[in-house]
């Protein structure tokens, strides 16, 4: 898991192309104006989902992971708490492989992510994202989903 601004974009210009080429996607266009939906950057190997909605209480926001690709999750406007642990331990509760989300019951450390802020989250990664900060409040989020 990273945690990061699009300022140190550089960074990450060795560490994986396609992570690069999606993180460069978010720093080079205006992602506020766009509207909700998903853009492709690189077909189905880089693209983007565009989110707009409001943040949840802890009982409404369960942890997930994706076995295909690694989503980078990056809040536009507002803020939102996420959630972080390994899949080591954790018990899944739920498959969806036609949208490679799966579910579990899990524990974990939590962090907020504020506006211009990113957090990068691996297949090995659980995450629980959603969560309201001081109570439910609007938020824009573009989560780009890099294909590993």
């Amino acid at each position: 898991m990273i945690i990061d601004k699009l300022a140190n974009l550089e960074l990450y210009r060795g560490l994986n192309e396609k992570l690069y080429k999606g993180l460069t996607f978010l720093k080079e266009n205006d992602v506020a104006s766009l509207p909700v939906g998903r853009y492709e950057i690189d077909g189905d190997a880089v693209f983007t989902l565009v989110q707009e909605y409001e943040t949840h209480l802890p009982e409404e926001c369960r942890w997930e992971a994706h076995y295909t690709y690694t989503d980078t999750q990056y809040v536009v406007e507002g803020s939102e708490k996420m959630g972080w642990n390994t899949l080591d331990g954790v018990v899944k509760t739920e498959d969806r492989p036609e949208n490679d989300v799966y579910f579990f019951d899990a524990e974990g450390d939590h962090f907020v992510v504020h506006a211009g802020q990113f957090a990068v989250f691996t297949p090995q990664d659980a995450h629980r994202p959603g969560l309201a900060v001081d109570g439910p409040a609007p938020i824009k989020k573009v989560v780009v989903k890099v294909a590993m």
